[in-house]
């Protein structure tokens, strides 16, 4: 066994919406988390495994957003976001680049200055910026914290993304591997399944409804003969107009939702699918413990 590895737990935060499944695919190089324009999207903590030969393994937590909870799933997010800075090796921060810092940013900050694990700044969305102003950004951000590490980068276009894991292995300690090789995630399939809906779901709907829905997966079989997956979903809303929007006109929604579904679980499985969507209505779903376990919301046992 190679004494020289290093191995360690590494968590990405930062407000919703700033890139952080973006980076999380970017350094796996695939498509691991789902990511969307609306806040909020990823919801449970989502484990993606990065191994370099003779280096070791980062094992990256994509959190959810830490933000002021609305409600019982609000509350839930933010104690696994937070619960999760504690437990980690190096915690990844990821801004936008600004020279304001807002209230959410403050109170990511406060969360911070709690803990003794090592943050690395990540100021995002360079591309979206002119570079002679990206010192000034640097600046605003140190002069709040002591950063172990502060990296400008683009996510989305994947520059400086590089240097990132170099720095990351140098905070974590020395160690044997937790994963085999070949691992990306410790989803199990099922539940990527359910979110690769709920992601073409969020892609397709109105801005109001995205938020109040889960999916289930029912059923998910291969047949004994034909190499075909068959899935059974059912994306779960709370009202009943949400219904309707969710279905369509003579069902055209649900379909489209459906056939992008299945375009990319198929070419995650590489497999053929046939996917069965339904709509079902749970009145307040977000705020009901019982729901929100039923939809796979677990805080993890103690």
């Amino acid at each position: 066994m190679n004494q020289e590895l290093k191995s360690g737990f590494v968590t990405l935060i930062g407000r919703p919406n700033v890139g952080k499944s973006t980076l999380m695919n970017r350094l796996i190089g695939q498509k691991i988390a789902i990511t969307s324009k609306k806040p909020q999207t990823t919801r449970n903590r989502i484990q993606t495994v990065y191994t370099e030969e003779g280096k070791g393994q980062i094992v990256f937590l994509d959190t959810p957003g830490i933000h002021k909870a609305k409600n019982k799933l609000g509350e839930y997010m933010v104690n696994v976001a937070e619960r999760t800075l504690h437990d980690v090796d190096a915690i990844l921060w990821l801004v936008e680049p600004t020279t304001y810092i807002g209230a959410g940013e403050r109170h990511i900050l406060e969360k911070l200055k709690k803990v003794n694990t090592p943050v690395l700044l990540i100021i995002n969305k360079t591309d979206t910026v002119k570079k002679e102003d990206i010192l000034k950004y640097i600046d605003t951000y140190r002069k709040e914290y002591d950063f172990a590490e502060v990296v400008p980068l683009s996510a989305l276009r994947g520059e400086n993304t590089e240097i990132l894991t170099d720095l990351i292995f140098q905070y974590l300690p020395y160690g044997p591997m937790f994963y085999e090789e070949d691992t990306i995630t410790d989803q199990p399939e099922r539940q990527i399944v359910a979110e690769i809906i709920r992601e073409k779901s969020l892609h397709a709907l109105e801005e109001e409804i995205p938020h109040g829905i889960a999916v289930t997966i029912e059923r998910m079989k291969e047949r004994k003969k034909g190499g075909i997956m068959d899935i059974d979903a059912t994306i779960i809303c709370e009202r009943d107009s949400h219904k309707g929007i969710i279905i369509g006109k003579g069902g055209s929604m649900l379909k489209k939702i459906g056939s992008n579904a299945r375009y990319e679980i198929e070419r995650m499985l590489e497999h053929k699918v046939n996917l069965q969507l339904w709509v079902k209505v749970k009145k307040d779903w977000r705020d009901s413990d019982f729901l929100i376990k039923n939809f796979g919301y677990r805080e993890e046992e103690e």
